[in-house]
Formats: structure tokens, C-alpha cells, sequence
């Protein structure tokens, strides 16, 4: 065994050289390779993969179970690195090399997911992930980048002091699982043969603590119920898995009830091998980045390194990111916690992935004559901008947008996002072509522009430095302050201890409305909410928009959306809170429900009983619409479960089709806009407490011009009309039903559904724990038993 350590670290470290050296692509043609089966373009990938593994010795198959694969040099195996970015384009990362100068230099930087998902706009998804796909290959055809991508972050959104929120689409879990779809559609590509890249959805499951009162990412455990957990957080990752074949799956750093969820074969190999089918060769699971030694440390699960090496591989968990497999397998095999097998399953999924990309196949493969060429089209650039324009939402305006900028117009422009440029990427990003920041972007409709940074970031207030702002104010005609949040405050190991805009940019914002007669227009940047309830109350400042995290043209975007170049249409993917809220519930809160003794007043629209700044889904226009719902006239419809789920030849009856409702909208105003046709359903059926309302369906109709109609189809699903059970089962109800169109409802429809109830899924029940460690832990999968402490269970090979 000493051997096999030894070997293990001697070829660990050769792959460290050879990542140095580059990469490259297996040689069929004349490597050693040339007649081993892998290279068989007609075997099947399994096939190909179990004869590619069995030349591996068992210290070459240890080390390649990490992030960083340093390949089988002997068997002219290159190095491979597993992790790349693209949340929003081409990024920074271990396994992407940007050049300093000529060719691959940048990629398209797209706005951050949170501002995308207020489109609404599921074909923009599927256009952006098209072109940052195309991008990649594009990289890892000049040997700048791997195939696998560790992207989307699909964790919903629900505590608005959330650091990553603004690397998801938002706060509702229908909307984050339609917007997932799309993207894995177009990152992963629709080749029968080769897939484009592999995405990772992550992060598997019920994460959205980084560091909030002593609760660490690395420690926490999360303490939801099976309701909860079925009917929210889970949403977005069976759209991945079940109905999108997303290739990858990434765990998470958090345990779930007691179990870290990276050694946790509940959730990898019970709900998502088997219960959502995914199951396909080239499937694999990656752990977040040092997550399995968090297994033995902070969590302490397991009572070893190796026993938390070996629990992990044994759950599902194929590769380690970092080197914990690497160093601890070896110590795990001797001592008889794992076998040879265990480590060829991942393996086997690794490396049959690398197949279906590919990876082997040489110039065969579609993608392969993607260039330098292909990186940052006009084509590109346009729907960075687009993306960015159609996710700005307005949510104030006392008629003075759009603004008529002339030559002569004067314009006071202010705030720490007023000059932004690496600002507007947000994080997990990459080298964009340009900034376009708003100071250019406005220098570019030929007004007179006067900017003033002034005071208004994160740090201290500093009023000496004000004067600057009176004075460019006192000479505009027009003030336009941008400011709000960003990286500084709300980021990866970053949460928010206040949801409340900072003192000084109110009092300055303040100053700027109530002492000048000028038009006065804020521009609420960031991904969390902030209450901006002293801006809107107040009557002197004239528009409020939010803009998010806007990408390489987010200036631009800025002032199209200003100018009337292009009219608002976005709708908040989040809830605006009042800034007390988060006095009301502990962010380490996992339930959804409004609790009357803890006094937690609910978790987003679906549940909140207190009314907020702004809701989901508010957004106003340059235009007026009205909407009506075809047929909706008619007597109150009624049907009856037991047919709707007969008729039914779907796979799984929550996709069986409810109804198509075809809803006219109308702009009855001056202006060309687009519309976001949002449907909710709410009704008495299912289980007490009600919820709110949610949403079921939306549709975005582009450029409605004045006085037409255009009709948006809302599909509803037997899915959409369920709800969840305590047991976690989704299950059709009869009772009354409702579909709302629009945030305040413009339309509405009434129908009841008659009969016994219908589970559309049964949720398989976790097992009862042997083992527990955490002292967080306080209760079972909404058991509400606490678990006794025990040594874990051996593992027997």
C-alpha cells in the first residue's frame, strides 16, 4: 500500500507540471491509445470508457479523482482540469487560461443571472448559454480551457441578505426550473452525438448561508422539512436532472438534516440517481471546493479523513474538488473502507462524459472547427446589451421617462456606479472585450455630463467631500444618481447583515430630490433587495429602476432604458422587503410558512403576511397594457382529477398537460414595449396554510406596438395546479382554483377541480440515521426527533 501512496503523489504532482505544459487532446491516431477501444467512435461510451479505466493501475485511478486529473502520461492520457466557470460568460478559473494579448484575450460578459431571470425571457437564456457555449469550445479548441463547466448556480434565492443571490434567477422555484432548462439547452447543446459542454447545476441542496452570526457555508446544517424541501429548494435541480439531462450534478458545502450533503447517498444515489432518473454513463457529481474534508472537519461526520473520503466516494460524490481524494483514498482502500470498484463508478462516469463531449474523437466532432473568430461576435455584443436591457425593471415614475436628452441637456451624474465598470460583472467573471460604464454611456448621447463619484459606497461617510455633488447639481438639468450594493457588500463567503440602502446615499439621494428643483432619478444597482421605501415615498425623487449586476454594456443599457431606446419591461425576479424584515427571521431559517411563534412574517411572495416594498414580478412600462383571458367568461369550469390524469402518456404525471390559456394583451398607451405575461394561481385546495399565490406560467411578448394585441400562451401542467404534502408527495387536490394574470391582477380565471386526490409523485422517504455528529443537528427530515450521537458506522469493502 505505501507503494500506492507513493505513486499516488508522484503522479498528483506530475499532473500539477503537465497542467503547466497544457493540455491537449488524447491522440488516436498514433498515440498508445490508437487501439484501445476508447478510441472506437462506434463503441458506445460506457464501453469505451471501461476499456480506457482497465489500463489504469489503481494509484493512476486514485489520481483522477480530483478537480485537477493529471491524466496517465504513459497511456498518453493528458492532464485534464474538470473546473471551469460560466455563470455569465467564459471566467476566471483554474481551468481557463484568458491570453495577454492577441487572440482569446476576453470572452462576452453577460449581466448576472439576477438580472437575466427579471426578463423573464427563457429563448434570451437559451441565446446567452448558446454563445458562452460556443465561446467555450471556441477556448478549448486553442487548449485554453476544458469541456466541463461548473455552472448554473440554481438555489433559489429566498433571503434577500444572501451574498451568491446574485448568481441565481431569483427568488421562485417554477421560474428558476423553466430558466434552468433553457440554459442547459443551450450550454450542453442539442447534437444527438456530442454534447457542446457539460454543465454542473449547483449547489445540491437547500444552500444560501455563507457567513451570518457565527453559521459558516463549511458548518451549516440545514433543518428542512420534507414539505419544504420538495416544493421549494428542490424545484430547479429535478428540472436539471429528470427533465433537462444536465451533465453534471455539484454538492454542496451545507449538511441537510445531519448529513453533509456530499456524503449524503439519500440525496445523491436515492433522489437523484434513481428517483429523477438520471442515470446516463456519462452523469457525474462533483463536491464544491473542499467540501468532503468539511465532511470530517467542520462537520464533524466522519472519524477520519479517510472515512470522510471513503463515505463520500460511496455516496455518489465522483470527484473531489481539491486534493482529498487524492491524499485520503489511498489510506481509505488499505483500510478496507473502500475497493477498486468504487473508484472505477466515478471513473467510469468521468471519463464516458470526456466521451460524449468528444474529447477523443478528434476532428470529427462539430465543435472542433470553433476559433478565436467565434469569441465576442456582433452578434455577442448585441445580446449582452439586449440581455441587459430586458431585465432593468422600472418601479417608479412620475412621467418624466423617458428622458429627451438633446446637445443642451445638462445631466448631473452621481453615485458609486456612476463611472462603474468592473462593478457591473459582479462575480465569477471573466475579461470582457469593453466596459461601456454609464458616465461613457451617457457622454454618448451628446449631453453635457457632469460626474461627481461623491459619497454613497460602503464606507464611511465622509460629508466634506459632498460639495462636489451641490455643485454638478446645481448646473443640471437633470440629476441621475446610480448607487446601491455590490460585491463589496454581498458575495461568495459574504452575506448581508442589512437590507436597508446606507445612510449616506439616502441622506445625499435626499438632498439631491428636496433641495433642487431638478428631476431627480435613481438607478438601485446590485442583486439584493434593498427597501427602498424612503425613495418611493418620496415625492421629490422622480424615478426609481433597479439594474442589478448589468455586464460589459450595463452603461449603455443604463441610458437606452433612460433615453426610451428601448422601454422597461423587466419584472423583479425577488421580493423587496422593508429593512426590519430580517429582524423578524433568522437567516439560518429554513421554513417557508409564516410562523406566529417564532414571528417569522413568511419567506417570499408565495408566503410572506406582511405587505413589502415591491413584490415579485412588479415592473412598470413607458405604456399601459390591459390583458384578458379567452373564454374567461364562461361558466366556472370543473374536471375531474381522475380523467386529467388517465388521459395522460407522459412519463411523469406532474408533466402531464393541464390547459393552454391564451391571454390577449392589449398596449393601450403610445409606446412599443415588450410584456411580461406572468401567471399565478391561487385557490382553496391542499393542505392548511394557503399559500399567496405562485407562479405556474409566463411568457414574454416582444415589441407590442401601440394600440395592437398579441396573445401569450400560458401552459399549465398537473403540476402546476399540485401542492406537497408533509411526507414530501406532490399530489393533485380538488378544490377552487384561480389563475391571476399579472402581479396586480389584470385578468383572472376560476375553475374547480372534483374528485379524490392524485399523488403525481411519491417522495421517497430518507432512511433513519445511524450516525451523527453535528452539533447543529436538532432534528430529523422534518421528523422533529433528534438524532443521538454515534460513532458513524464502519464502512465494510
Amino acid at each position: 500500500m505505501a507503494s500506492i501512496i507513493a505513486a499516488s503523489v508522484l503522479a498528483l504532482a506530475a499532473g500539477a507540471h503537465a497542467q503547466l505544459e497544457g493540455r491537449g487532446f488524447p491522440d488516436c491516431t498514433n498515440g498508445p491509445l490508437k487501439n484501445n477501444t476508447v478510441c472506437d467512435t462506434t463503441a458506445d461510451p460506457l464501453t469505451r470508457a471501461k476499456a480506457l479505466i482497465s489500463e489504469f493501475t489503481l494509484a493512476e485511478k486514485i489520481n483522477n479523482t480530483g478537480s485537477t486529473s493529471p491524466g496517465v502520461p504513459r497511456l498518453g492520457l493528458p492532464a485534464y482540469t474538470w473546473w471551469q466557470e460560466a455563470l455569465h460568460g467564459v471566467a476566471d478559473s483554474p481551468g481557463v487560461n484568458f491570453s495577454d494579448s492577441g487572440d482569446f484575450r476576453y470572452a462576452t460578459s453577460f449581466p448576472q443571472p439576477i438580472l437575466m431571470g427579471a426578463a423573464f425571457d427563457d429563448q434570451l437564456i437559451h441565446d446567452v448559454a448558446s454563445v458562452i457555449s460556443t465561446e467555450a469550445r471556441a477556448f478549448n479548441n486553442d487548449d485554453r480551457a476544458g469541456l466541463d463547466f461548473w455552472t448554473p448556480n440554481i438555489n433559489p434565492f429566498k433571503d434577500a441578505r444572501w451574498g451568491r443571490g446574485q448568481e441565481t434567477p431569483g427568488e421562485d422555484p417554477y421560474h428558476l426550473s423553466s430558466y434552468v432548462h433553457s440554459l442547459i439547452q443551450g450550454l450542453q447543446g442539442d447534437n444527438p452525438t456530442y454534447k457542446k459542454v457539460v454543465a454542473t447545476c449547483k449547489h445540491f441542496v437547500a444552500y444560501d448561508v455563507e457567513s451570518w452570526n457565527g453559521n459558516f457555508r463549511y458548518q451549516f446544517d440545514a433543518h428542512v422539512n420534507s414539505q419544504d424541501l420538495v416544493e421549494y429548494y428542490m424545484p430547479p435541480f429535478r428540472s436539471c436532472a429528470r427533465d433537462s439531462h444536465v451533465g453534471a450534478f455539484m454538492c454542496s458545502y451545507n449538511a441537510l438534516n445531519g448529513v453533509p450533503t456530499c456524503a449524503d447517498p439519500y440525496l445523491l444515489q436515492t433522489v437523484l440517481r434513481e428517483h429523477w432518473n438520471w442515470t446516463a454513463e456519462e452523469q457525474w457529481v462533483t463536491s464544491d471546493c473542499d467540501a468532503v474534508q468539511n465532511v470530517f472537519m467542520p462537520h464533524d461526520y466522519a472519524s477520519s479523513r479517510e472515512e470522510a473520503a471513503a463515505i463520500s466516494l460511496k455516496a455518489g460524490t465522483d470527484i473531489n474538488c481539491g486534493t482529498y481524494y487524492q491524499e485520503h483514498l489511498p489510506g481509505a482502500y488499505e483500510q478496507g473502507l473502500i475497493n477498486e470498484t468504487d473508484v472505477d463508478t466515478s471513473l467510469i462516469r468521468q471519463y464516458s462524459s470526456l466521451i460524449r463531449l468528444g474529447y477523443f474523437d478528434g476532428d470529427r466532432v462539430p465543435y472542433r472547427n470553433l476559433t478565436w473568430n467565434d469569441v465576442s461576435t456582433p452578434y455577442a455584443q448585441d445580446l449582452a446589451l439586449k440581455a441587459a436591457t430586458s431585465g432593468i425593471t422600472l418601479l417608479k415614475n412620475d412621467g418624466v421617462l423617458p428622458l429627451q436628452i438633446t446637445n443642451g441637456t445638462k445631466i448631473a451624474l452621481i453615485g458609486d456606479w456612476a463611472n462603474a465598470t468592473e462593478q457591473m460583472l459582479g462575480n465569477y467573471d471573466g475579461i470582457p472585450p469593453y466596459f461601456h460604464s454609464p458616465l461613457w454611456a451617457a457622454q454618448q448621447t451628446g449631453a453635457q455630463v457632469t460626474y461627481v463619484q461623491g459619497p454613497g459606497g460602503q464606507g464611511d461617510p465622509t460629508t466634506d467631500s459632498w460639495l462636489p455633488v451641490w455643485s454638478a447639481a446645481n448646473k443640471s438639468d437633470v440629476i441621475v444618481y446610480i448607487g446601491g450594493i455590490d460585491n463589496s457588500v454581498e458575495a461568495e463567503g459574504m452575506d448581508r447583515v442589512s437590507i436597508a440602502w446606507t445612510g449616506a446615499q439616502l441622506d445625499v439621494i435626499g438632498q439631491l430630490a428636496d433641495y433642487y428643483d431638478k428631476p431627480t432619478i435613481v438607478v438601485q444597482m446590485g442583486a439584493g433587495s434593498l427597501d427602498s421605501s424612503p425613495l418611493v415615498n418620496n415625492p421629490n425623487i422622480s424615478a426609481l429602476l433597479w439594474g442589478g449586476y448589468p455586464g460589459q454594456d450595463g452603461g449603455k443599457a443604463i441610458f437606452n432604458i433612460l433615453q426610451g431606446v428601448t422601454a422597461p419591461a423587466g419584472r423583479l425576479p425577488t421580493t423587496q422587503y422593508h429593512a426590519d424584515y430580517i429582524s423578524k427571521v433568522p437567516m439560518t431559517d429554513m421554513t417557508l410558512r409564516p410562523n406566529a411563534t417564532s414571528g417569522s412574517p413568511g419567506r417570499t411572495y408565495i408566503w410572506l403576511n406582511e405587505e413589502p416594498v415591491f413584490e415579485f414580478g412588479y415592473g412598470l412600462h413607458y405604456t399601459n397594457f390591459t390583458t384578458t383571458i379567452q373564454g374567461s367568461n364562461s361558466s366556472n369550469s370543473s374536471y375531474n382529477i381522475d380523467s386529467l390524469t388517465s388521459d395522460c402518456t407522459e412519463s411523469y404525471l406532474d408533466r402531464c398537460p393541464f390547459k393552454t390559456f391564451s391571454i390577449d394583451v392589449v398596449n393601450t398607451g403610445s409606446v412599443t414595449s415588450d410584456y411580461v405575461t406572468l401567471g399565478f394561481l391561487t385557490g382553496v385546495h391542499g393542505p392548511e396554510p394557503y399559500p399567496n399565490k405562485r407562479l405556474v406560467s409566463y411568457q414574454r411578448l416582444h415589441n407590442v406596438t401601440a394600440g395592437s394585441t398579441q396573445t401569450a400562451a400560458l401552459n399549465l401542467t398537473l403540476g402546476s395546479l399540485s401542492r406537497v404534502d408533509d411526507k414530501g408527495n406532490t399530489v393533485l387536490y380538488p378544490g377552487d382554483y384561480a389563475l391571476l394574470v399579472d402581479v396586480q391582477p389584470m385578468a383572472y380565471v376560476n375553475f374547480t377541480l372534483t374528485g379524490e386526490p392524485k399523488t403525481l409523485d411519491e417522495w421517497p422517504q430518507p432512511p433513519e440515521p445511524t450516525s451523527q455528529a453535528s452539533d447543529y443537528y436538532v432534528g430529523g427530515y422534518g421528523s422533529g426527533a433528534p438524532y443521538q450521537k454515534q460513532v458513524p458506522v464502519e464502512i465494510q469493502p
